[in-house]
């Protein structure tokens, strides 16, 4: 890995991509945090990492729903790094409804978010990776970019669309030293899949223990919840130059759900 490397990830206020941001500043990497919380919200956690890690972490809230807000939030790291040597798209929402129920309003939040968003922070960021010769692209798709679940039509569509953006943006920037991956998690132990367990046990009738190894974690043969560590860890092994001949990989973290 290079030094003194710029990175954004997107949806870094919490879970995931705050896992990603930590494990990114700890490899000295700057970090642009992004959420859509008001900024005094987040400033803990921003000035932990510049505190902890001896890195600068800034803050953006931009609107990635739309095109012009994920070129803001681009335009804004530029501005106060100079350059941005690594994009990470991982925000994301949920909406669980059969499709003949699916809110019209739904599909197009999803998507947009999900989908769109990806493909123009990487139509931003490019163009100057390509020019300075290297660059990290890592996209947070799902075991659901690469297996279908009832319910889920516009998530599922969104993931598959990420892991299909991923490959062609990889061979269009295979020969500029700029590679681009996907990570497709399955159950990751977050705040939020936490706070859901003790409605969904109350619901169901059943114990806290039982959601999670009979509902959640249903589908992952270790019955085991990945870490938001562990995601982190491979995105930063995916920004080495030990990773360098990986690139347009779709990599499962599920605990074997996608083997099956």
């Amino acid at each position: 890995m290079p030094d003194h490397l710029n990175a954004v990830v997107t949806g870094s206020s919490s879970g995931i991509g705050l896992g990603i941001a930590e494990a990114l500043a700890a490899a000295g990497v700057n970090i642009m945090l992004n959420g859509i919380e008001e900024p005094g919200s987040v400033e803990s956690d921003r000035r932990r990492l510049e505190e902890t890690h001896g890195i600068s972490a800034g803050y953006n809230n931009a609107n990635l729903m739309k095109p012009e807000g994920v070129r803001d939030l681009i335009a804004s790291a530029e501005e106060r790094f100079g350059k941005i040597d690594i994009l990470v798209n991982n925000a994301g929402i949920q909406y669980v409804a059969p499709i003949e129920e699916f809110p019209d309003e739904k599909w197009e939040a999803i998507l947009a978010l999900n989908l769109s968003a990806a493909f123009y922070g990487v139509k931003a960021v490019a163009t100057a990776m390509k020019k300075r010769g290297w660059g990290r692209i890592i996209n947070i798709a799902s075991a659901h970019g690469l297996v279908a679940s009832p319910n889920k039509a516009a998530y599922v569509a969104a993931k598959h669309g990420i892991v299909g953006l991923t490959k062609t943006a990889a061979l269009e920037l295979a020969e500029h030293g700029v590679t681009v991956n996907a990570i497709c998690p399955g159950y990751v132990w977050t705040p939020l899949v936490e706070q859901q367990i003790p409605d969904t046990a109350k619901a169901r009738g059943i114990t806290e223990e039982e959601v999670k190894r009979d509902v959640l974690l249903h589908a992952q043969p270790t019955r085991e919840f990945a870490t938001v560590e562990q995601i982190g860890a491979l995105a930063r092994f995916l920004c080495t130059d030990d990773a360098a001949s990986i690139t347009g990989a779709a990599l499962p973290v599920d605990g074997g759900w996608t083997a099956q």
